[in-house]
């Protein structure tokens, strides 16, 4: 087998069910299997449109920047619409790119509510963890310097690691999932940022999840086959699939020549040494 002919296997069994999952939900569906993805990519681009100007820098940054030395109930507030603010230092093309394909991908695979707990779930930790991180110090491991508590924090991004993190488990495409977090590790050690630890942040909860979500399904009992039918309201059950073909074998059927009495049947033990030990229920 050619080194092509291997790559596309591979290719196909690590996407094709997430491709042909999603191929059949837009054909089935159209748009309306995006209505989430087309809000969220939409609702970001006005609040890009709106932060770039001088009068919706300040509203916006009131309602959606979150930073680890806001009080904590005003920051928990803030979350959601932080899900939407994209970053001011990066190119808004890339952060609209992200969520339509990411959030897309994942509306279909999981639904919308879903995608919408498991985006918010990868926001707040993120923010949780710049909080603690810097309640640490540089010192501890996983600190942070106390310069990181003003910085906003990472916007759509950690949900979008989250949601291809999810999506990838869910859908069987381990190495995609897994070529992910070493991304995600990479860009730590190569640029060591509040952004790229939150995503790991992030990631760290969603495997989480996911290990969780394993191990629940592990136990639950497998599903029992072959149950015997309820009894019916004169107390006996139906009959058992093939018992007709069994009494028309036996001559007992409708149309066969042999009676049944009612009596229960004559067991005899005419193998043993003789009539005189012939033992009958009658």
């Amino acid at each position: 087998m050619s080194r092509r002919a291997a790559l596309r296997r591979a290719a196909v069994r690590e996407w094709g069910p997430l491709a042909a999952a999603v191929r059949t939900a837009l054909a089935e569906r159209g748009a309306r299997a995006l209505a989430l993805t087309l809000t969220a990519t939409a609702l970001t681009a006005l609040v890009q449109l709106v932060q770039n100007q001088s009068w919706g820098y300040g509203p916006v940054r009131a309602l959606g920047a979150v930073r680890a030395e806001d009080p904590f109930w005003s920051a928990l507030l803030r979350t959601p619409l932080s899900l939407f603010v994209p970053a001011l230092d990066l190119p808004v093309w890339g952060a609209l790119a992200q969520i339509l394909l990411v959030f897309g991908v994942a509306e279909i695979c999981l639904g919308r509510w879903r995608t919408l707990a498991v985006a918010y779930a990868a926001t707040l930790a993120g923010t949780l963890y710049a909080r603690i991180g810097v309640a640490l110090g540089p010192e501890a491991l996983l600190g942070l310097p106390a310069s990181d508590a003003r910085v906003v924090d990472t916007g759509p991004s950690a949900a979008v690691v989250a949601l291809a993190v999810y999506v990838c488990h869910q859908r069987r495409a381990r190495f995609t999932g897994a070529l992910v977090v070493v991304a995600m590790v990479v860009e730590v050690l190569v640029k060591d940022n509040l952004a790229g630890r939150e995503h790991l942040a992030a990631i760290a909860v969603v495997l989480a999840v996911c290990g969780v979500r394993e191990w629940l399904g592990r136990r639950a009992p497998a599903p029992r086959t072959g149950r015997r039918a309820p009894a019916t309201r004169t107390g006996r059950r139906p009959p058992a699939p093939g018992a007709g073909r069994r009494r028309s074998a036996q001559g007992l059927g409708a149309g066969g020549g042999g009676t049944r009495s009612g009596a229960p049947p004559m067991r005899s033990w005419n193998f043993r040494r003789g009539p005189a030990q012939r033992t009958s229920w009658w």
